[in-house]
């Protein structure tokens, strides 16, 4: 079984890419097997800082096959632009595949994210407006637009004939709605059905995409076996993570696809049995963007030490991720859903310079009553209250620790602590941005 599925375990940004990396090096191929461009990830490779959103982690592993799976929703635009950034960096990606059976994001779907997100007002999931969730919709509706239509123009026609029929009559009721709702709105916040809805504009444009992308379409589910079937390592990279899984998250702030350990099969087309090993990301502390609960979240000086030295702002957004405390009670519920084999920890440094460092073990609903296990009833969610265990904080920098015994032995207690409670070993520990600053933790198990 020599497929590994390396997945998040909180709210994204856990640094799944850093730890791709890593683990890329005994594999022969990295396939990314869901989400869009909403997801980004930064990689700091021989000094040089590399952002990828479509793109995954492997990518600069040029004897190793990189992969966007079936599961992706695809913005063929913001493909390209990764591909162009890629060639200007002096790195070559002759080794991408593209499933020809993943979805594409049109320019409606663009539109009608920023209309449902302004609909919303208020009660805004806070989405990316990428144009994720209404691509995967129309998969499910079976109005979708695939990679292998763009080889196709007679196809290609005809399918975003069909989606503008239904979406133009829906971007109108949004504007319209739009309107009363925020009448004093800025005028850039207007929803324009300009030509960005022009039949002949986005099938032109489209077919150039294709041309341009025919290189990387391929039968990605097969080449996959391939590898799988010769005893090949494949891993299989997710984006987002457990807690904004669309079925096992904290619905409906969360994203529009299934981003634990299960979907790496459905998404990238091999079966169970193939999968070996699961590793979950978790960063030392917990964070979020954009709406939704989380429990542990910190608005005082300790949360500002966490946002300004993890430099936590969104790879894809620019937005200040929130920031609190590491959340056991979610982190439990992430190593069961998931099943995980490991755990890496990254960011540990980012905790340096804490006389006490607090972690959530339990909760308290807002009637009083404990509860030791994650809330299935998202009011219980909402309004539950985290407990804490204190441990001792560190002062000491850690950037330069390279193995389990250079860490002060603080820092070893804290992660004995969370690897001990949630019961899975943690294998890897991030304590600086590089990708050699990392310590591998002696699993005792």
């Amino acid at each position: 079984m020599p497929g590994l599925v390396i997945v998040g375990t909180q709210w994204g940004d856990e640094g799944k890419g850093k730890v791709t990396d890593l683990l890329a090096k005994d594999a022969s191929a990295i396939v990314r097997f869901q989400g869009g461009n909403n997801a980004g990830h930064t990689i700091v490779h021989d000094g040089e800082e590399y952002k990828f959103h479509l793109i995954p982690s492997g990518i600069l592993h040029e004897d190793k096959y990189c992969v966007i799976g079936n599961g992706v929703v695809v913005d063929p635009r913001v493909l390209l632009e990764e591909i162009e950034g890629l060639h200007k960096a002096g790195v070559s990606a002759s080794n991408l595949r593209v499933s020809s059976n993943a979805h594409l994001i049109m320019p409606y779907h663009v539109l009608v994210d920023a209309a449902e997100e302004l609909k919303l007002g208020k009660l805004s999931i806070g989405t990316t407006r990428r144009g994720i969730g209404p691509a995967y919709a129309d998969k499910a509706y079976r109005i979708g637009i695939r990679v292998q239509d763009l080889l196709d123009e007679k196809i290609l026609r005809k399918k975003i004939m069909a989606a503008l029929e239904h979406k133009k009559k829906s971007l109108q009721e949004l504007a319209v709605r739009r309107r009363k709702l925020h009448k004093e709105a800025e005028p850039d916040e207007e929803i324009q059905i300009d030509d960005r809805l022009d039949l002949h504009t986005i099938t032109e444009q489209y077919l150039s995409y294709g041309h341009r992308l025919e290189p990387y379409i391929a039968d990605t589910a097969r080449l996959c076996w391939n590898e799988l079937d010769a005893g090949n390592k494949v891993i299989f990279e997710g984006a987002q993570a457990a807690l904004l899984d669309l079925d096992h998250g904290t619905y409906p702030f969360v994203t529009s696809s299934n981003p634990i350990a299960g979907a790496a099969c459905v998404g990238a087309g091999v079966g169970p049995t193939d999968i070996g090993e699961v590793w979950g990301i978790v960063k030392a502390y917990s964070t979020r963007v954009g709406s939704g609960p989380f429990p542990t979240e910190l608005f005082d000086e300790v949360g500002e030490h966490m946002s300004d030295r993890g430099h936590e702002f969104g790879t894809t957004t620019g937005r200040r991720r929130r920031c609190g405390w590491l959340d056991l009670v979610a982190l439990r519920y992430a190593v069961r859903l998931n099943r995980l084999s490991h755990l890496a920890m990254t960011k540990l440094d980012v905790l340096s310079g804490l006389e006490t460092i607090k972690v959530a073990v339990r909760y308290r609903s807002k009637e009083g009553a404990l509860l030791e296990d994650f809330p299935y009833h998202q009011t219980i969610l909402h309004n539950a209250t985290p407990e804490y265990v204190d441990l001792p904080g560190f002062s000491e920098d850690i950037t330069g620790c390279r193995s389990e015994e250079d860490l002060p032995p603080a820092a070893r207690e804290y992660i004995a602590f969370i690897s001990e409670f949630v019961g899975v070993p943690i294998s890897l520990v991030g304590v600086g941005p590089g990708r050699e600053e990392v310590v591998w933790v002696e699993d005792r198990g």
